[in-house]
């Protein structure tokens, strides 16, 4: 029995001419997911329902005609055909136009939630945690192949190199995910393994990201006694992790900024005091250098005998001031002891007597006689002599 033999060309087309002319328009209503715009300006998405999805594209020129912005979760209808893009061999919707069909169920059951736990005070601001200044274990509740992990790290490396990271693996999307991501959590806080704690992932859908707004991860970070930050996609994106967290980071890579921001803050500022001290102490040096610069060995010795110079000549010129003026005082007393020694001598009564003269007194009454009114007839005299005394007695005077 023969059968007809396709080319992958042939089958692909055919299978494209029979969809593209089977829906050439068609009403499609479904749940909008993974949002992502091109740099182009295209609109990229997917419809979804509880049991399918498929792939959607709103071109650039009709984007002007929406009357409403976008978000992943929201319950949208688009008009629009079916299209075989033959190069990958799979099927999209061309959509014309989009219009709101009411709010979708995963924002409506978040939205549930979060009101049910903020209720309970789980969100509330008077339990959050002061993240640590500077902590020596950081841990990450992620997947550990994941891009998220691999920017901590190198974020990490090279703003806090000395600090320890311990990475707690977990998947980050899945129906199991939420439970093990809040275990892990718990083995963190059980075991006291890190200062502070990093959950989160990279960027993905509004269902990607679920995991981390589930109930058990709310409350799992909600009672970590380690100060938890959350990362969940990019800034865009939010999850009730974001809510129950010490602190929300808007990516991983700024989680890693964040926990290490006071270590690399501290550390600039020990560097820039350092180098004002150095400067300082170069400058001050630099001064006592100029200052010290006229005292050279060469120069000392001038410098010094500069200055004593001026103070040893009047050291010399008081000196013989001085030694002339002793002179001069010396020759006068010697000249006036010399008077003093020849007056003494013309009036030493040895002297006089040396010449020839003697002194004759009154032996009754002592008195020296000078005039012969000292004396009456019969007086005792004693005549005193060079070398002695003669005794006389007066028998008249004239």
């Amino acid at each position: 029995m023969s059968r007809q033999s396709y080319t992958v060309f042939e089958i692909t087309s055919l299978i494209q001419s029979q969809l593209e002319n089977a829906f050439p328009s068609v009403i499609v209503e479904g749940e909008l997911s993974n949002l992502r715009p091109s740099s182009t300006g295209h609109l990229y998405f997917s419809l979804k329902d509880s049991r399918a999805k498929i792939d959607a594209v709103l071109f650039k020129s009709r984007l002007p005609f929406l009357g409403f912005q976008p978000k992943d979760g929201m319950l949208v209808r688009t008009r629009g055909r079916i299209s075989v893009y033959a190069l990958r061999g799979n099927y999209q919707l061309i959509a014309d136009d989009l219009e709101l069909a009411g709010a979708g169920d995963i924002l409506a059951m978040l939205e549930e939630r979060k009101r049910l736990l903020a209720a309970e005070g789980l969100f509330d601001e008077g339990r959050k945690k002061p993240i640590p200044r500077f902590p020596e274990t950081v841990g990450i509740v992620s997947s550990p192949t994941g891009a998220a992990v691999q920017d901590i790290l190198t974020i990490l490396q090279r703003r806090a190199r000395g600090i320890h990271v311990v990475i707690l693996g977990a998947p980050v999307q899945g129906a199991e995910a939420a439970g093990i991501i809040a275990a892990r959590i718990k083995q963190a806080n059980q075991w006291h393994l890190a200062d502070v704690l990093i959950v989160g992932r990279g960027g993905g859908s509004l269902e990607d990201l679920l995991p981390f707004s589930e109930e058990q991860v709310v409350r799992a970070i909600a009672e970590s006694a380690i100060p938890v930050v959350s990362a969940v996609g990019h800034e865009i994106d939010n999850a009730l992790s974001d809510l129950a967290a010490d602190l929300r980071a808007p990516t991983p890579s700024a989680a890693a900024e964040l926990v290490s921001e006071k270590r690399a803050e501290t550390f600039d500022r020990i560097v820039e005091i350092r180098n004002e001290m150095v400067s300082c102490l170069e400058r001050r040096i630099e001064r006592v250098r100029l200052l010290a610069k006229p005292f050279c060995a060469e120069d000392l010795e001038y410098r010094i005998r500069t200055i004593l110079q001026p103070r040893l000549i009047r050291l010399d010129d008081a000196k013989d001031a001085l030694l002339t003026g002793l002179k001069t005082i010396t020759a006068s007393l010697s000249r006036r002891l010399e008077l003093a020694k020849t007056g003494l001598e013309a009036g030493n009564p040895r002297a006089i007597l040396e010449r020839g003269f003697s002194v004759v007194v009154n032996e009754a009454s002592g008195k020296t006689l000078r005039t012969t009114n000292d004396c009456t007839e019969g007086d005792r005299l004693r005549i005193r002599l060079l070398d002695g005394s003669v005794y006389a007695v007066t028998e008249g005077a004239t």
